[in-house]
């Protein structure tokens, strides 16, 4: 079992410890891109937040922080326990199911958060179990982002927001296009550029075969999407 931490914010400056065992997804630069833009919301307190593919649980214990009350998901087993566990040792109370955002039909969300697969592998199904369940996506990396944006769109209150994580080589245009269809004013609020990873840089000649990059790009755009419901 290895431990991690959690990004610090602005209204946090001491981070969570988290106990994270491999094939875990552990929180890196999309988790803090999103923490910040969560940290941007006017979260009262018992708002509630999904959080979408959990992981750790990072996210939901910073949500709990801040007076959500949070229920988070991951189709993992492994990630839920561990969930479980970090939010039983860091005091928060939070609600940890296996499932996916279809998994409550007819709650209505105040927030919905997702830290989702998005990375395109040249594998088009996606994994069923390893650490690679964590990351990889399909060929267009949007196997599980088009499923969250769908759920969002039906199942948050009116007024209600997704914050939505993920790389611009999914394309960040057709995330916009996709919530906008669905009647959400959607936007990106947060980007940053980051180096390739181990990930990426084993699949950069694929990237390339395939027209997601060009040239010898070595950084990846991350992008968070805020949608508001109207």
């Amino acid at each position: 079992m290895m431990t991690t931490t959690t990004p610090t914010s602005s209204r946090y400056t001491r981070p969570l410890r988290l106990l994270r065992p491999p094939g875990v997804y552990a929180p890196q630069h999309d988790t803090r891109l999103l923490l910040n833009a969560l940290h941007h919301e006017n979260i009262g307190r018992g708002a509630e937040l999904l959080d979408v593919g959990t992981g750790t649980g990072a996210l939901a214990l910073h949500a709990a922080r801040l007076g959500a009350r949070v229920t988070a998901v991951d189709v993992s087993w492994r990630a839920v326990l561990t969930a479980r566990l970090n939010a039983r040792l860091s005091g928060h109370q939070v609600r940890v199911r296996r499932g996916t955002i279809a998994s409550f039909p007819g709650h209505g969300w105040d927030i919905v958060i997702s830290n989702p697969p998005y990375v395109p592998s040249p594998d088009a199904s996606l994994p069923t179990r390893g650490a690679a369940r964590s990351w990889d996506a399909g060929h267009d990396g949007r196997a599980v982002l088009d499923s969250v944006c769908d759920g969002a769109a039906a199942s948050l209150r009116p007024g209600g927001v997704l914050l939505l994580v993920h790389s611009g080589l999914c394309g960040t245009g057709a995330t916009l296009r996709r919530l906008r269809r669905a009647g959400m004013r959607a936007e990106v609020s947060e980007r940053t550029f980051v180096p390739y990873g181990p990930v990426l840089q084993s699949r950069a000649g694929w990237l390339r075969e395939t027209r997601l990059v060009t040239g010898t790009q070595q950084r990846e755009e991350l992008v968070v999407i805020r949608a508001e419901r109207a």
